[in-house]
């Protein structure tokens, strides 16, 4: 067991000299969520009426918090997807090493990143306006569950890149499954103007729970229409933390699993 967790430290450390060999990837993974943040802000802000306090920016930066870090799906799929065309598991599984090193070490690169990614980003919204205000505890709680949420996500995309292996293959089919999980969400308007049905769903939605929770400690409104009495209404934060839970225990043993028998 501590073999692997020095492994598993030794892979993210590799993964993070690679950003400051490669500092494009650093750039660009900070300068589109910041477009997002001013496109929405400036170009949709205006056209959008929340009701929340202190405009539309409120509303919206839990939600692009949000979708930045499920984007990491994609990144690590991807990024994993590369690795193995260029033969990184071959070399690797001729080092005495632990198997699952590699995808952990990944996970744990990706969140690190992420850190700086949110940095940037809440500079960015407070540039723009955004003013949480709810105690500095409770921000930096809010942003906590982020970097758990970001990592809980790249478990998905470790296992869409052993599976799929091609990285432009991966990044498309990663980006299929976040767009609708980040727009048929709570994360960019409110899901009182959804048709009725659309509601439920968007309210269960992982994305949402986790934007509801957001702007719950970060002392926001939130606001729901006919899903206002659903638990993932009502206690966002537990559902998010039971998403959260859900997706590692569902893919953490497949993407070892898989990686191991991609190494045979």
């Amino acid at each position: 067991m501590k073999n692997a967790i020095t492994d598993s430290l030794i892979i993210t450390k590799r993964q993070l000299l690679q950003l400051a060999r490669v500092p494009e990837v650093l750039i660009f993974s900070t300068i589109q969520p910041v477009m997002f943040v001013l496109l929405f802000r400036f170009v949709f802000g205006g056209s959008i009426s929340t009701g929340q306090p202190g405009g539309y920016v409120q509303l919206l930066m839990p939600g692009i918090f949000v979708q930045t870090v499920a984007f990491t799906l994609a990144a690590t799929a991807s990024g994993l997807a590369e690795d193995m065309k260029k033969g990184l598991i071959d070399r690797f599984r001729s080092l005495p090493i632990a198997r699952s090193a590699l995808v952990v070490g990944r996970t744990l690169g990706d969140s690190l990143l992420n850190i700086l990614v949110l940095v940037v980003m809440a500079a960015a919204g407070f540039a723009v306006g955004w003013r949480p205000t709810a105690s500095v505890l409770s921000v930096f709680s809010a942003f906590v569950f982020l970097l758990l949420f970001g990592y809980a996500l790249s478990w998905t995309g470790i296992y869409a890149g052993l599976a799929v292996k091609d990285a432009r293959t991966v990044q498309n089919v990663s980006f299929l499954i976040t767009f609708p999980m980040t727009f048929l969400s709570n994360a960019f308007a409110p899901t009182t103007g959804m048709p009725k049905a659309l509601q439920y769903v968007a309210e269960w939605n992982p994305v949402s729970t986790m934007v509801a929770a957001c702007r719950q400690l970060f002392g926001l409104q939130n606001q729901f229409g006919a899903t206002a009495n659903s638990f993932p209404s009502q206690h966002p934060l537990t559902t998010s933390i039971f998403y959260m839970i859900l997706i590692m225990v569902i893919f953490v043993p497949l993407s070892v699993r898989k990686y191991k028998n991609s190494s045979n």
